[in-house]
C-alpha cells in the first residue's frame, strides 16, 4: 500500500496569533538572529509554502513566535489507491459469472 504525505505551513496563522500582522516586521527580528534575508524573501516564506526550509530559519522563526516547529508544519498521511491495470492477473470478479447465460442442453431426439 502506497501512502501519499504532505504538510501545511501554517506561519502566517502563527504570527497573527503572537500579533505579528507583516512579513517586514519578521525582518529585523531575523537579522538579530543572525538571518540575514531580505523583505522578499521574507514575503515569500509568509505568504506561500516553501518546499524547503533551512532549519536556522525555522529555529529562528519559533524562537521570534515563542512556537515549536509542530506548530508551524503540520503534516498529513493516507493511503493512496493504486491503480489497477489491465494486465494485471486477478480473477474476475464473481458477479461477471453471474451475468453469464447457463450452457444449452441437449436432448436426445425420441
Amino acid at each position: 500500500m502506497k501512502r501519499k504525505v504532505g504538510y501545511s505551513w501554517r506561519l502566517r496563522e502563527v504570527m497573527a496569533t503572537r500579533g505579528v500582522f507583516t512579513a517586514t516586521d519578521l525582518v529585523p527580528l531575523l537579522k538579530e538572529r543572525g538571518i540575514n534575508l531580505s523583505a522578499s524573501q521574507v514575503h515569500r516564506l509568509v505568504s506561500g509554502t516553501p518546499e524547503r526550509l533551512s532549519l536556522q530559519v525555522l529555529s529562528a522563526f519559533c524562537d521570534i513566535l515563542g512556537c515549536s516547529p509542530a506548530d508551524l508544519v503540520t503534516t498529513t498521511a493516507e493511503n493512496a489507491g493504486v491503480r489497477k491495470t489491465a494486465t494485471d492477473d486477478q480473477p474476475a470478479p464473481s458477479t461477471v459469472t453471474k451475468l453469464r447465460p447457463r450452457a444449452a442442453r441437449i436432448l436426445p431426439d425420441e
